[in-house]
Parts: C-alpha cells; structure tokens; sequence
C-alpha cells in the first residue's frame, strides 16, 4: 500500500481506513486486488505502452479479483486464520551482522502487521538477492535458480527446526519447511509475491497464476483476448472507458499530484502568511497615501 501511494500515485484516499482489520484472508486478498486495479486507473501517462497493454492490464485484475472473491487463492481451512507477526521488509540488506556473521539484529520493522499465514509459509524470494521481475535471463531461468537453491535453504531449516524441537523451543506443528515446500510446489509462494509486489503483478499473473487457475494460454500478450469470455459486459465497457482514458493521458501526460496531510497544511500556512502580508501591504499603502494627503499644502502655504 505505501509504495503504491508513493511510487504509483495512488491517491491515499483510495486505501482502507487507517483503523480497518479483517477477520479472514479473503477479505483482504479482495482488498488487495481492488488497490491493483485502483493503481492501474490512477497511474498516469507511463503506466500502460498501448490500448492493448491497457486490456491486459485491465483483465488480469478483474480475474484476480475474481478469484479473491471466489476464496479460490488460498486455502479455505485458514480462511480465518489463525493470522501470524509478518514483517515485510525482512530481507538480507536489513539483517546486522557481527564481524564473525552472526547475527547481532533486524532492522526495518516499520511495516510489520498480522498476515495470513500463507505470507509466512511462501519461501522467501530473496534467496537469490535479485527479484524474479529483474532477472536478466527471463521468470524461467529465475524458477529454476531458485528451485536449486530452495533445496538448500529447506534442508538447512529443516536441521535447525529438529534441533529446536529437540531443545523443546519449537512444536512439530510450528516447522515452517514444509509448508514453505508446499508453497512452492503448489503454486502459491506465486500469488503471495504477486499480492506483494504491485508493480510485478502483470508478469507473475500471466506466467505462473492464470495457466494454474484457467488453464494454458498463449502467453502475456495473448491470453488476455482468451480470457474476456470470463468477464460480464459491464466489465467489457468498464475496460474500454479505462482504454479511452488512458491513450488520453498518453498524449497529455498531465502530471498527478495527491498532497499528504504535511503538504496541505503548508500550503494553508503559506497561504495564510500570504494573507498576512497582503493586509501589513495594504495598511501600509493606507498609510502612505493619507501621509502624502497631509504634505499638499493648501491655498494659505500651509500643510495639511
């Protein structure tokens, strides 16, 4: 949600209230997909390359969304939990370590909140430093990457895990090896990085979601014209409108502005010590104007 406001000008006004929770994974997967769609509306100029690039754009959000509607992404049996600490900026670059490599702390826990447990039980993408959408070789090559080296780091926990319960400081039912296994293996480690990443979605969507829930398709740049039989007519001219509005936006390239609070209330202070100024400038034109009507000597050669 914040990069999206930061980086996709998002208007804050389109995220949820600052006090709203869920009480399933659904509910807030719909939430989720709402916000892509809202960021591809929202976005300006630079966010879509054609009017084609528009509808694919358009379609994978409905279809995701559907999905989310649907409970078709995650599990149902943890559909209302049970919800874990998730800190999502927990990566290599904010780990501390020790001149001897151990770990002395984490840092960047400014967006830790409760998540559904599928967020803890995906493999974390970072185990090969670079994200799957800045692969120079392409998603397959990162897939398999990754695969490799997932086998590695699952071993390596596994250990650490039976330790653990060994030393009673973990349950069998708390290993996060298998389920992380599972995630992968599944398919799900791909909607949990996609409903994490926004600005990935488009890529993720089409190679690793859409085959796995509707079957083959033809790739990004084709799948989307076998998908529109799964959206109504309303949804068709919603699409169209979006296209109309965004090959306008390209040939305008107006730029969007969503001042924060910080911002509005400096505008209104500059305004007001605007104000201010105008008023000591007018009562001090008042001043020089009945002092110079007090210099004009009348018809006796006295001053007034």
């Amino acid at each position: 949600m914040n990069e999206l406001v930061r980086l996709g000008s998002l208007p804050r006004s389109k995220l949820p209230d600052l006090h709203t929770t869920f009480t399933t994974t659904s509910s807030y997967l719909e939430v989720l997909a709402n916000l892509n769609i809202e960021h591809l509306v929202h976005q300006r100029n630079d966010s879509v390359e054609s009017a084609d690039d528009c509808r694919r754009k358009f379609v994978a959000r409905q279809l995701f969304r559907k999905l989310a509607k649907d409970k078709r992404l995650f599990n149902p049996l943890l559909e209302k939990g049970p919800f874990k600490l998730w800190c999502d900026d927990l990566r290599p670059a904010n780990v501390l370590l020790h001149k001897d490599l151990k770990i002395a702390g984490v840092v960047d826990w400014e967006f830790t909140y409760a998540a559904p447990a599928e967020f803890s039980f995906a493999p974390p993408w970072w185990l090969l430093i670079e994200k799957p959408e800045y692969w120079a070789e392409g998603l397959e090559d990162w897939t398999r990457a990754f695969d490799y080296r997932l086998k590695t780091f699952l071993k390596v926990m596994k250990d650490r895990e039976d330790i653990a319960i060994q030393q009673n400081r973990l349950e069998e039912d708390q290993r996060l090896s298998s389920p992380m296994y599972q995630s992968w293996r599944s398919g799900e480690f791909w909607i949990v990085y996609a409903v994490l990443h926004s600005f990935a979605f488009d890529l993720i969507y089409w190679e690793k979601i859409d085959p796995r829930f509707f079957g083959p398709n033809r790739g990004p740049n084709g799948a989307w014209k076998e998908r529109l039989n799964l959206l109504d007519e309303k949804e068709k001219d919603e699409m169209e409108q979006l296209v109309a509005r965004k090959m306008k936006e390209m040939s305008t390239r107006i730029l969007a502005w969503d001042p924060d609070e910080y911002t509005l209330a400096s505008h209104q202070q500059l305004e007001r010590q605007a104000g201010e100024a105008e008023n000591i400038q007018k009562s001090k034109n008042e001043m020089e104007s009945q002092g110079s009507e007090a210099e004009i000597p009348n018809s006796r050669g006295y001053t007034r």
